[in-house]
């Protein structure tokens, strides 16, 4: 079975979001699937994707200021901000942790770890509706 969706997340506010529910409920044939992979692809260069705590918020907020001191706002000696001050640090951001990840699936779940989520690391101010292409590989139940 292959299977493909492409998810539209609703617009959230800088900062790390969990987001596994919104996917899950976009994808109901995981339910259906016994044994495989869903691999998430999101379609932009300034929000990432990221697997991590899934119960205490302050894991979240303690992303956003670990990321915003490693890429800070108006750092000298760069050229790009077509899009305001936030544009070019949200590429670097998006760039080290990354736009993509796989999941296995096992009867019908994702098969993470008790305390695992999936992040949407929204690294713009008003960055809009993200955009997931869902791809599920596997075996019917």
């Amino acid at each position: 079975m292959w299977q493909q969706t492409l998810i539209t997340l609703r617009p959230r506010p800088r900062g790390f979001h969990l987001v596994t529910n919104e996917l899950l409920e976009s994808l109901p044939q995981v339910r259906s699937c016994r044994i495989g992979l869903l691999h998430l692809w999101l379609q932009h260069t300034s929000a990432s994707l990221t697997i991590n705590e899934n119960a205490d918020p302050a894991v979240r907020r303690d992303f956003e200021r670990f990321f915003n001191r490693m890429v800070p706002e108006g750092a000298a000696g760069f050229e790009h901000n077509d899009e305001g001050a936030d544009d070019l640090p949200a590429h670097f951001k998006a760039s080290l942790l990354g736009c993509q990840v796989t999941l296995p699936v096992s009867d019908g779940r994702l098969a993470m770890g008790t305390w695992q989520g999936v992040y949407l690391g929204e690294h713009r101010d008003h960055g809009g509706a993200r955009k997931v292409l869902a791809t599920l590989q596997g075996e019917g139940v």
